[in-house]
Parts: structure tokens; C-alpha cells; sequence
């Protein structure tokens, strides 16, 4: 697998940060990252693909674009796949499950596609198919195109393998990460969440900061394919490790909550993430939430949205609440705010400038509001 020539790598976002999964590749040294919708493609080898996974914070999964056809119906689908060398990325003791997404082809129906390319696998490479497979093949037929793809993450790399508990609708660690350089985090100045919850926004800056690597401690989908390296992967965390070894965060990263569960379950979560040290949560509501000591940084928070109808009204008083205790007691200092609404970013009476783009969270679009050091 590490002798193949360069690919497409394809790293999924959510629509509206593409902008800045772009930059934090540029910034680990991947070459030339290209935006497109809903993701970044990069091109490189395995290596690359390992490297992507252990150490990107923003993508949400990282797809190999193993290979590419064109047919305009199932028999030459089926001819096609058969003929496609499965060997080089699949082992035939691994199971592997396919899915399928047909738009604007000949060939229209996802679920029979879905089942040639399967059926190819079995025949030709001798793999078992099953739904419950770690390994996916992702087949897209888009303009008489089939574009072949390995999922090599697994499951979502949101799930870095550290958070034992969260609270409801929380906020996932790879979109915390891209609203973190989107609000100009540079890793180095301290961060406040004061409506911390189970703690994203906090851990996710303290390990930026610290240089901790976000897959360093979870498995990944590429490690069943064909080819694998298990020496050279182990030799690429430790490299990671040692680097990390050497950060001295001279920041802080406070969260606070009104809430003593979402206080017990963010220290939880922070001491899991081996970020104890940096990182501190205490009880508090957001109108009698403290200034830290020492230089101004970011506050960034994620705060209740009311995205039932109806419920928008009783949440105003939050976000005023939070605006005054900006204003009174945070000079010096930014602040960025994830929500729906731009009514309810105007109830704070902070002087945001214009919004991100709009962001799929949970289902709900939302905007990153920030703004400049307040007077």
C-alpha cells in the first residue's frame, strides 16, 4: 500500500468551513489543499492518509479516491468492478460493506449499484459484505462518473475516543475546532467558555495549544486494508507524541457553567484528554462570569438556541446577560458566538461584524458571530 502512487484525498466538512479545513491543512504541511463542496481534497499517498487522520482537527472523515470509470449502465458497472484490482486496498479476511450515490447518470438507482460493486468484491477479491462492516467502499455516480472511495476513518473522527460524557446537543470536537481558527485562535492566547457545557470548546483549545494529536488515541479503518504499515504508523504517533512532548502552553482554558453536572463532566473529559493541567471549570452563572487573570484572549460559547418554536423569546434574557457581562468586566478581550439567529446575537448589544457562513450543526444552520477586542 505505501509503494502506490499519489491519489485524491478527500477530507469531509460541514458546507461553510471548507475555507478552514483548507488553511489548517496548508498549516500541517499538506500541499496544495483544494476546496470543493463539503470537503478539501489534497493529493498524497497512504502515508498522507494516515498522517490526515492522526492529525487533522477539523475533517470529519477522510476518503482515499482508490479509482475511477465511466459507465452508463449496471452490465458495465458490473464488468468494470470486476476487472478493478481490490487487492491492492482490501484484504480478502476483512469484512467490507458498500454504499452507493447515483446523481444526474444513466444509472439512477443507488441500492443496485450498490450491489453490482459488492457482488464484484466478492467474486473477484473472495471479501465478505456486510452491513456492519468498518471497512466502506463509497461508490459516486455523478454525471456517468463512478468514482471509487475507501472510508479510511471508520467512525466519525469527531469521536476522538476521550469525552465519556456530554450533555444534550453538544457541540462536536471538529466543528469546535474550525469555529476555534475561524474566531483567529492562534493557540496561544487563553480561551473562556462560560456556558462550557461538557467542555468542547475548552479541551479542543488547550489540546491545539498543546500540539496533542487528535487521533492519537482511537483505531481507524485504514488499519484493516491491504498494505498496512503497522511499524511506520507506530513510528508517526510516537514522532507526533514526542512533538507534542515538547509544547509549554503558557495560556489557561476556563470553562463555567451554571450547571454542576456540566462542570463535573467537563473536568472529567479534560482530565480523559490529558489536558488537566492547562485547563480549569468551575461553577457560575453567565452574569457573574470572572475576568481571568492576565492577558486578554478569546471568548468563544455556544449558548441555548430556543430552536423549537416558540421557545426563541424565554432565551433572549441569556444572551443579554451575556452581553453585559462582556461589556462590563471583559475589555481587551474577543468574542465569538456560535447561533442561529442574528436576533439573538444583536440581544447581547456586542458589536459583531458580519456572520460565517451558515453551518449544519445537529441539523439546525448556525453562524460564528465575532468580534473585534472590545473597548
Amino acid at each position: 500500500m505505501t509503494d502506490d502512487p499519489h491519489f485524491d484525498i478527500f477530507l469531509a466538512v460541514a458546507p461553510g468551513l471548507e475555507p478552514m479545513l483548507c488553511a489548517e491543512l496548508a498549516e500541517k504541511g499538506f500541499a496544495d489543499p483544494r476546496p470543493e463542496p463539503g470537503g478539501v481534497t489534497i493529493v498524497g499517498g497512504w502515508p498522507d492518509v494516515w498522517r490526515a487522520n492522526l492529525e487533522i482537527r477539523g475533517a470529519s472523515r477522510i476518503l482515499a479516491r482508490i479509482g475511477s470509470f465511466r459507465v452508463v449502465h449496471l452490465s458495465q458497472l458490473d464488468k468494470s468492478a470486476r476487472r478493478f484490482d481490490w487487492a491492492s486496498v482490501l484484504r480478502s479476511d476483512v469484512p467490507v460493506r458498500v454504499e452507493a450515490n447515483c446523481k444526474r447518470s444513466k444509472i439512477y438507482h443507488a441500492g443496485a449499484a450498490a450491489e453490482r460493486i459488492a457482488t464484484a468484491i466478492e467474486a473477484s477479491l473472495g471479501a465478505p459484505v456486510r452491513d456492519d462492516a468498518a471497512v466502506c467502499v463509497r461508490v459516486r455516480i455523478e454525471d456517468n462518473l463512478c468514482t471509487l472511495s475507501v472510508d479510511t476513518s471508520g467512525e466519525l473522527l469527531h469521536r476522538r475516543g476521550f469525552k465519556a460524557e456530554v450533555n444534550k446537543a453538544p457541540m462536536r470536537e471538529t466543528l469546535a475546532a474550525l469555529f476555534l481558527r475561524a474566531a483567529g485562535f492562534d493557540g496561544e492566547e487563553p480561551v473562556l467558555d462560560p456556558m462550557c457545557g461538557s467542555g468542547t470548546f475548552v479541551i479542543e483549545a488547550a489540546e491545539m495549544a498543546a500540539g496533542l494529536a487528535p487521533g492519537r488515541a482511537r483505531a481507524f479503518a485504514f488499519e484493516q486494508l491491504a498494505g498496512f504499515n503497522a511499524g511506520a504508523w507506530s513510528t508517526m504517533k510516537v514522532q507526533a507524541a514526542a512533538r507534542a512532548a515538547t509544547m509549554k502552553p503558557a495560556s489557561r482554558y476556563i470553562g463555567s457553567d451554571r450547571d454542576a453536572g456540566a462542570v463535573r463532566m467537563s473536568s472529567t473529559n479534560a482530565e480523559r484528554s490529558g489536558v488537566a493541567s492547562i485547563t480549569s471549570f468551575a461553577g457560575s452563572t453567565v452574569e457573574a462570569v470572572a475576568r481571568p487573570d492576565g492577558p486578554p484572549g478569546l471568548v468563544i460559547v455556544n449558548p441555548p438556541y430556543g430552536a423549537r418554536i416558540g421557545n426563541k423569546k424565554g432565551i433572549y434574557p441569556v444572551y443579554g446577560a451575556f452581553g453585559d457581562a462582556m461589556r462590563l468586566r471583559f475589555s481587551g478581550w474577543r468574542v465569538a458566538m456560535v447561533t442561529t439567529d442574528p436576533a439573538l446575537a444583536r440581544a447581547t448589544r456586542l458589536p459583531f461584524g458580519p456572520p460565517g457562513r451558515p453551518v449544519d450543526h445537529g441539523g439546525i444552520k448556525v453562524r460564528l458571530f465575532t468580534t473585534a477586542p472590545l473597548r
